[in-house]
């Protein structure tokens, strides 16, 4: 019977704390700052949009074609180490690995003593977010490739930049912006924005990987800028939405966020 009231104990403690995360992330915002927070947002993000997205442009215009000519053929041998490398920026994998680690937290909090696992679950709360800051940009940027169309390099047998059918639905048609840049680039953001010695590592890794897809010829310059951009923006926008809510950060009075 011991165990069974142990089982039934487990259950529910690991039940009423799914229960509260689900319900601190949908609640409405009620930190006293969040106000001058979301001011500072929007400077940031639309500073930054405007100079990235000129960039952008700039590099769609003046060198995207000129790149792509520069690099090794798709499919040479030398390059295994680089499409190794990219693995570590695949969407899919990152995302995967910090669900494993959340259910892992998950099934492993109620088992723990107080003090463990209040540390535990702060470092729970943090994995969360790293979690959305990736999986919202990469979100948008399925809706955006699909919707732009952009061709990847030498699609269509020419170094043409300017490649386009909108809403092709086709893998060739999905260059526009680089998946691997916004999950690279939302993740360097996001560590970068829990643990911030980490950040000139994490921009290291970001660069790596933005490199590895111009080195295979998965994409144009314009579309690892545009990447970066959007993952850079989405880790903003979970990190403000997190910051509202008090989870995991705080909001100065002249609207900066920093980690509790």
């Amino acid at each position: 019977m011991t165990g069974v009231a142990e089982s039934r104990t487990y259950a529910a403690q690991l039940s009423a704390l799914l229960r509260e995360s689900c319900t601190q992330l949908v609640r409405a915002p009620s930190h006293s700052q969040r106000k001058e927070g979301a001011r500072k947002l929007a400077r940031h993000a639309l500073v930054l949009s405007a100079i990235l997205g000129a960039c952008v442009i700039a590099l769609m215009v003046f060198l995207d074609a000129q790149e792509i000519v520069m690099m090794p053929p798709r499919g040479t041998p030398g390059l295994w180490p680089v499409r190794i490398l990219t693995d570590f920026g695949k969407d899919t994998y990152v995302l995967w690995l910090l669900a494993t680690v959340l259910i892992v937290i998950a099934l492993g909090s109620p088992a723990l003593g107080a003090t463990m696992r209040a540390r535990w679950l702060h470092f729970g709360t943090r994995v969360q977010y790293l979690f959305f800051a990736v999986l919202l940009p990469v979100l948008v940027t399925e809706g955006v490739k699909w919707s732009v169309g952009r061709g990847r390099p030498f699609v269509g047998g020419k170094p043409n930049p300017f490649n386009f059918e909108p809403f092709a639905g086709s893998e060739a048609y999905y260059s526009f912006p680089s998946a691997h840049a916004v999950t690279g680039f939302a993740l360097a953001f996001a560590v970068g924005a829990v643990w911030p010695r980490a950040r000139p590592w994490m921009l290291f890794y970001a660069l790596l990987i933005a490199a590895s897809r111009l080195v295979l010829l998965a994409h144009h310059p314009s579309d690892v800028v545009a990447g970066a951009l959007i993952g850079v923006l989405g880790a903003m926008a979970v990190r403000y939405w997190f910051a509202a809510r008090q989870i995991g950060f705080a909001i100065h009075g002249d609207g900066k966020i920093v980690p509790l």
